[in-house]
């Protein structure tokens, strides 16, 4: 898979289940932290009018290949694979310190305004940024 962002992560200790593996909810997290890393290396938040839409978590999946253990650093890579009219997917590989996909992964934002809760288009200048990456 090539990709348009990469972020590093090292398993913590709390990230892990008594069996010595990270726990299968933490990947959600572990998505989060590279898509706020990579929206950060896009934009800066301080600079967005107040009038540009929200972005929620519409879906997401998770394809578990392998335990990730506490100490380890992972790698999670990020690609653009599709955009829409209103929302945006993301696929990802998570990889150990030996490129091993330890997981891969999909997910679905959805560009929304919470004054009206509810879906909005992608703004113009933030899909050419997405699609410039």
């Amino acid at each position: 898979m090539s990709h348009i962002f990469s972020h590093r992560i090292e398993v913590r200790f709390r990230d892990c289940d008594p069996l010595g593996h990270v726990n299968n909810a933490v990947y959600l997290t572990y998505l989060e932290q590279a898509r706020l890393f990579y929206w950060r290396s896009l934009w800066n938040f301080g600079e967005l009018r107040d009038s540009t839409p929200g972005v929620i978590l519409a879906r997401a999946e998770i394809d578990y290949r392998m335990p990730a253990r506490y100490g380890q650093h992972l790698e999670v890579r990020i690609d653009l694979a599709a955009v829409g009219r209103t929302s945006f997917t993301y696929d990802y590989e998570i990889l150990d310190e030996e490129g091993r996909t330890v997981a891969s992964a999909r997910t679905v934002q959805v560009m929304y305004d919470y004054s009206t809760a509810k879906p909005v288009p992608i703004p113009p200048e933030i899909r050419t940024k997405m699609q410039n990456t």
